[in-house]
């Protein structure tokens, strides 16, 4: 028995599932989780000193590659100055400044602990400020594991067959309405089934919770234009796509104007943060300004705050870096679906820059139920094979594969290479 192995024996006492997060777990590929010890650059390398091409980099936010040298010394500064404070910090500042100055549709920002929480929060600030209660999500689309919005969610409930949650109390969603991502008609029901009574529409402008799903041409748009004629707000979820698409995240790349936006873990270059802003008289509603009640003692962490300052200036200095990144990728996922092709293995694969997936089904993959036609029998075999070769993947099918700017066109050749050999 393998360390991976021991170690996984040891936490199932103590851990529920063995993991401290479900999408960590390799249920539904029948396998046991590796268990990883170190990382540098692409590469991550578990307990038994196996090492592996990683496409998951954190689920997103290793941008740049696990140990960017910037990023480190900016980490190891800030510990040695104070591991936390519970009070306000020149960072925040500059990082709140940072990310108004990236992203237009960001006036005001701020600092929280994870996605979960800056959605839960941007949600609660776009009722207050309206006064209306229900909020539209989409089917498929995951928004973190808050009450209301585990409805219809992606992720790993999907991977782990999971309609919605146990504990949660029916009346914490039934101001929750799902729609059909990339339908607007759907929406436009929901709106004249609820006159006057949506607050928000909150939306990942590419769905990557259920693989990855990219918005039709005019869906986003479409979305803008319903809630202004609604008087509603537009949130985007970019917890995955921000700063990850282009420097100013998916609005940038499609050219939408959301009212709110909340991040994850890419602010703090892979640390525990995520923050939510959008438009000044939005955000001036949240206390201590406003009436709408957030906090947090460890929002807006010294040392996570250096992480992110140091991740965002470089990227916000690099103007080329999106255009090799997403060229880099863009080969990378076309040569991917040529060998799958010269297979005769039916999938459909869906990327946009340095975000893929590959779903093994014949039907082209658009919304929820498009989705779950893939063969998830099919994906168990692609994933064992793959992890075999030293290619780490997400353990579900429902899952999305990050490129960082630290896979060299020989991982990328590797990888194609042990594509190449798949049989399923």
């Amino acid at each position: 028995m393998g360390k991976s192995e021991q170690l996984f024996e040891r936490a199932k006492k103590v851990i529920p599932g063995g993991v401290n997060s479900p999408v960590r777990a390799f249920g539904s590929v029948g396998m046991t989780p590796r268990f990883i010890s170190r990382a540098k650059g692409s590469r991550i390398f578990d307990v038994d000193g196996n090492e592996y091409i990683d496409f998951i980099g954190s689920w997103g936010p290793m941008i740049l590659g696990h140990g960017h040298p910037l990023v480190l010394d900016a980490v190891t500064k800030a510990a040695q100055e104070g591991l936390s404070y519970g009070a306000a910090t020149e960072r925040e500042v500059i990082m709140a400044e940072l990310i108004c100055e990236i992203v237009p549709s960001i006036e005001m920002v701020r600092m929280v602990n994870s996605g979960t929480e800056a959605v839960m929060s941007a949600i609660r600030a776009a009722r207050g400020f309206t006064g209306k209660d229900k909020i539209i999500k989409f089917a498929g689309c995951y928004h973190g594991h808050s009450d209301a919005l585990l409805v219809a969610a992606g992720s790993g409930l999907m991977t782990q067959g999971i309609p919605g949650s146990a504990g949660v109390p029916e009346g914490c969603t039934k101001d929750t309405l799902t729609a059909v991502y990339n339908d607007l008609d759907s929406v436009k029901q929901l709106f004249e089934a609820n006159p006057n009574e949506v607050a928000a529409i909150i939306v990942e402008p590419v769905a990557a919770n259920m693989g990855v799903v990219l918005p039709e041409d005019g869906f986003l748009q479409g979305l803008r234009r319903i809630c202004d004629e609604n008087e509603a707000l537009l949130i985007f979820d970019e917890v995955i796509t921000g700063f990850r698409l282009a420097l100013d995240g998916a609005q940038g790349y499609y050219n939408v104007k959301p009212d709110l936006t909340t991040f994850g873990k890419i602010i703090g270059g892979g640390m525990p943060v995520g923050a939510y802003g959008g438009r000044k008289e939005i955000m001036e509603q949240v206390a201590p300004l406003g009436p709408v009640y957030q906090a947090g003692t460890l929002s807006g962490n010294p040392v996570a705050m250096a992480a992110g300052i140091a991740q965002l200036t470089v990227l916000k200095n690099f103007p080329q870096f999106y255009k090799d990144l997403n060229a880099k990728s863009d080969r990378f996922f076309e040569e991917m679906h040529n060998i799958l092709n010269s297979k005769g293995i039916p999938h459909c694969l869906n990327h946009v820059g340095s975000l893929g997936s590959i779903f093994f089904t014949t039907e082209k993959v658009r919304d929820y139920a498009s989705a779950q036609t893939s063969h998830t029998r099919k994906f168990r075999m692609y994933f064992k094979h793959m992890i075999e070769k030293g290619i780490y993947i997400a353990p579900s099918q429902f899952e999305a594969m990050f490129i960082s700017a630290a896979h060299t066109e020989a991982d990328l050749a590797t990888t194609l290479e042990a594509a190449g050999d798949l049989i399923v």
